[in-house]
């Protein structure tokens, strides 16, 4: 049995954080793009209203996010590219399918 294991650190222990809340009553809400003005290594998304949410985490493969559904249950979501990072803008783009109408969300972004 082989254990293999990696970790990065900031160098002097900086730690970026962002977070933010965004609600759309468009008719036909857009994609959201949120600008961290840095790179982040956890990016998630919340419907707060639906107790729905996907994250993002470095690493993973584009258009893959882990969906967990208000009963609890986690997913692999490869179907919907909910959450699209940018790193050469340092911006981070919520699908338009997974935006609805009249519903709070809220995110978060670590470095």
């Amino acid at each position: 049995m082989a254990v293999t294991s990696s970790q990065s650190k900031n160098p002097a222990s900086v730690v970026q954080i962002a977070h933010g809340r965004y609600l759309d009553d468009a008719a036909t809400p857009a994609a959201a793009t949120i600008t961290l003005g840095f790179l982040p290594r956890y990016f998630e998304w919340l419907n707060d209203t639906d107790r729905i949410g996907w994250a993002w985490y470095e690493g993973m493969a584009d258009g893959t996010t882990l969906k967990s559904a208000a009963a609890g249950t986690r997913t692999l979501d490869t179907s919907d590219a909910a959450i699209t990072v940018n790193d050469t803008a340092l911006t981070v783009t919520i699908a338009a399918a997974v935006i609805l109408q009249n519903k709070q969300y809220s995110w978060r972004a670590y470095c």
